[in-house]
């Protein structure tokens, strides 16, 4: 019955279901930007590993929750004193397949960034490497910022011309065409 109700299903969409396509609707849609360039592009796989990886205990974890609620009633527990011990020792083995499952990923290394590897620089520079450790190496000051720092008082006699400030962004709205 199950699979025959999915099928109907997806038989009633196909007769009910608009069918005009135009540019506009087949494009991607990414945030309202404009899809530009290749998407075949490289990123690093773990991203996906660590996802699935959160999914997955943060799925299992929504578990404890009915537990906690519904195995603590005094109800149930008064029924049978066995019932709590019973639940209690269930989630424990619950909570350890989980704990093995995360030592096992963490010791796999998937919780782990690659981290780039420092190239040294190889070619015909003339640049002795003992200088880019020297420059690499060395501490640089940098001034410190202060939003309270002196204003220059402006004269009643200087007139200021008011600075035409454009935006840096300028959106700009398509309109479907039919």
């Amino acid at each position: 019955m199950g699979i025959l109700f999915v099928l109907f299903t997806f038989f009633l969409g196909s007769l009910v279901a608009l069918r005009k396509p135009n540019p506009i609707k087949l494009s991607s849609y990414e945030c309202g930007e404009e899809p530009t360039g290749s998407s075949w592009i490289q990123f690093n796989s773990r991203f996906y590993v660590v996802a699935l990886i959160f999914l997955l205990f943060d799925v299992e974890m929504v578990f404890i929750f009915p537990w906690a609620t519904i195995f603590s009633q005094e109800t149930l527990l008064a029924a049978d004193s066995r019932w709590g011990w019973l639940s209690l020792a269930e989630m424990f083995i619950f909570i350890g397949i989980l704990l093995i499952g995360l030592l096992y990923v963490w010791k796999k290394g998937d919780l782990n960034w690659i981290r780039p590897e420092s190239i040294l620089p190889v070619g015909p520079a003339k640049v002795p490497l003992a200088m880019y450790s020297k420059i690499n190496e060395t501490k640089y000051l940098v001034k410190e910022f202060s939003v309270n720092s002196p204003v220059q008082p402006v004269s009643e006699t200087t007139e200021t011309k008011p600075v035409g400030v454009k935006p840096a962004f300028r959106p700009q709205f398509k309109k479907p065409s039919s």
